[in-house]
């Protein structure tokens, strides 16, 4: 004999199988962003030990332009502040889903316990 599920538990399990795609792509972008992170990080450190009359050149497309220390070290540092401040962001939201998730997730145990569909 099989049991329907209720449609409030059925829209919860959506809900939370939304919540759930949500985290994964969350998490994908975090990873993404702290790769990217490191990156400019280990070119900030890479520059910042050249010295101050070595030509450097950056590519902007298919061309190239000849840049001081100064300018690339701008670039990158507030480049990778614009990465801090995403990946802040982007932490605070998997924070808040996560969160979410979870009680949705007890919420449909204590449910599916109540119903004897477990």
């Amino acid at each position: 004999m099989t049991q329907k599920i209720p449609p409030e538990v059925e829209n919860k399990l959506i809900r939370l199988q939304e919540l759930q795609e949500q985290l994964r792509l969350l998490s994908l972008r975090r990873q993404q962003l702290e790769f990217q992170l490191r990156e400019v990080e280990h070119a900030l450190d890479q520059v910042k030990d050249l010295s101050a009359d070595v030509e450097l050149y950056k590519s902007t497309g298919y061309v190239m332009f000849r840049t001081s220390k100064e300018q690339i070290v701008d670039e990158l540092t507030d480049k990778k502040e614009t990465l801090e401040l995403r990946l802040k962001t982007i932490e605070k939201q998997e924070k808040l889903v996560r969160k979410e998730f979870e009680e949705l997730r007890r919420d449909l145990s204590k449910m599916l316990a109540s119903t004897g569909t477990t």
